[in-house]
């Protein structure tokens, strides 16, 4: 095997990710969608939004738990988004496990 062109295999495979996970963008929800996180492949925050009903001064915890679960949401969907991206990326290299 050419380690050179393994070299700029693994290159191309390492920017292909990179990109992908800057590009990538996944929202998460909860309480019904009154709360939305949108998150990029980095798993980084990138989005917040939360609608006036979701707010109760007397009950902070309840918001707290919503962000959370949204969140949570947001970086499940973000590493499915990943795997369909980066799914194929090791299989031309001809590398077990990959």
């Amino acid at each position: 095997m050419d380690m050179r062109f393994l070299m700029k295999q693994a290159q191309a495979m390492q920017q292909k990710l990179l990109d992908a996970q800057q590009n990538l963008r996944a929202e998460g929800t909860a309480g019904g969608g009154s709360v939305k996180v949108t998150l990029n492949g980095s798993k980084e925050l990138v989005g917040l939004s939360i609608a006036k009903d979701a707010i109760d001064p007397e009950d902070p915890s309840l918001l707290e738990d919503l962000i959370t679960a949204a969140f949570r949401d947001a970086a499940q969907k973000a590493d499915e988004g990943l795997k369909k991206v980066t799914g194929g990326l090791g299989a031309g290299l001809g590398i077990p496990g990959l």
